[in-house]
């Protein structure tokens, strides 16, 4: 396998916690250079004088706070659930909408904790939705806001250098008028709502029980549009996603990977809207065959497809309502790559070119098991149960290179052969795709 770059994912809500984490320390101490010029304040990098001096601004009601307390050169500054990372300008031109929006604001120094650059500060803050500003979009209603949060400051040059804001947003959206009072009858009403929506998308996304399909493997199949499959492999003490599917079976692929304990990496296939769907949901690792990562990463396969080849009804449907509304989630950050002979998660990788340039199958050679994406289809454009046959040649790439790839498949005589959609192919299945071929 090759490594790609992969940036460092943002923080978590989870790492507030984590005040001694090595890595802020680290970042924080190297990115120090000489005070900002003109600025008087608390003396280098004092965490408990920088937190008293900008939230004593607050508690005074001192609209220039963040102007004067924020270092110049602050980038990670955050308000989870809000806004952030961000600079000091884009901090700066959040507060000040706050301070339109809510003129009396005021906040209270609950409890302050320092080691250190490092401070935390638990405080309450109050203040009246009167306007003449508006508020996340939303038109002043007089409504009263009351809430207790927390931040974690970094010093830096006595100033924030660093700040990560945690507050309970739901509790501030009731109290606008945003969402219900809690246990209300209009609370009770939206529950019933969102119900109903979790099962109709169930019945249209499929189940989120994993179908166990040999020995360590699981398949997630979505239901309409495109009954596409998704295999979870167990690898290690993890767990492999191979295929993302469509993006409509996000929901049910988060859930069903949670049951098996939650998916590690992604492999895709080859990088086609309804392969990829659901990827970008994951902050994992993702890995395609080289010659895939430009869709992958891209468009998704649309520079090579033939569309004027499908009849005028499925060409309508596929490119105005189900690759942009159900399957494609958009592009996927590739991080490695994958080629013929690799392992994953005990299968071989198997590259079948043709569908796609990258197109992968994955090989368990103990029990003869493939998992074969979009080597073959065994559904038609209607969604009806079809034999074995040659993906559509609207979207390959090489037709005549897919019917190679499909023999060289065939040569491994599988005893069973699962594909991107629908259903396996099983008995004797090497005749089967021959068969298939041959058509």
């Amino acid at each position: 396998m090759a490594e790609r770059d992969n940036p460092q994912a943002p923080q978590t809500t989870a790492e507030f916690a984590a005040l001694e984490a090595e890595e802020f320390e680290a970042e924080e101490r190297a990115a120090r250079g000489t005070p900002q010029a003109g600025v008087q304040g608390a003396a280098g990098d004092d965490a408990g004088a920088v937190a008293r001096g900008y939230f004593g601004a607050l508690e005074r009601g001192e609209r220039t706070a963040q102007r004067e307390w924020y270092h110049d050169e602050a980038s990670d500054l955050t308000m989870y659930g809000t806004w952030g990372p961000a600079g000091k300008w884009e901090a700066v031109a959040w507060f000040d909408e706050l301070y339109a929006a809510f003129p009396d604001f005021r906040l209270e120094v609950l409890d302050l904790i320092s080691e250190g650059d490092r401070a935390v500060v638990r405080w309450r803050a109050r203040g009246t939705f009167a306007g003449p500003g508006r508020f996340q979009g939303f038109a002043p209603n007089g409504a009263g806001v009351s809430v207790e949060g927390m931040d974690v400051l970094w010093a830096r040059e006595g100033r924030v250098g660093r700040l990560m804001s945690y507050t309970d947003n739901a509790t501030i959206a009731r109290q606008l008028g945003a969402m219900p009072p809690q246990g209300s009858p209009a609370e009770a009403g939206l529950t019933r709502a969102l119900n109903a929506r979790t099962t109709v998308a169930g019945r249209l996304g499929g189940s989120t029980e994993p179908e166990e399909i040999a020995a360590g493997v699981w398949r997630v199949q979505g239901g309409f549009p495109g009954d596409c499959n998704v295999y979870l492999l167990r690898d290690g003490a993890g767990l492999t996603m191979f295929d993302a599917g469509g993006r409509y079976m996000t929901a049910q692929v988060r859930a069903a990977a949670a049951r098996l304990g939650g998916i590690d990496r992604i492999v895709l296939s080859h990088g086609h809207p309804d392969h990829r769907g659901t990827a970008p949901a994951f902050d994992i690792p993702a890995l395609c065959h080289p010659d895939e990562v430009a869709d992958a990463e891209g468009t998704g396969g649309w520079r090579y497809w033939q569309l004027d080849k499908l009849p005028a009804i499925h060409r309508i449907a596929h490119t105005r309502v189900l690759h942009p509304r159900f399957w494609d989630g958009g592009p996927v950050r590739i991080t490695e790559t994958v080629v013929e002979g690799d392992t994953v998660a005990g299968f071989e990788v198997i590259h079948l070119p043709g569908h796609a340039p990258g197109l992968i199958a994955l090989w368990r050679a103990e029990d003869r098991l493939a998992l074969v994406s979009d080597a073959f289809y065994t559904v038609d454009l209607w969604g009806r149960a079809q034999e074995p046959a040659l993906p559509f040649e609207a979207y390959n790439l090489d037709t005549e290179m897919a019917r190679a790839s499909l023999r060289k498949l065939a040569a491994l005589e599988p005893a069973a052969a699962w594909p991107g959609h629908a259903e396996p192919v099983r008995g004797d299945v090497r005749e089967a795709l021959e068969r298939a071929a041959a058509g």
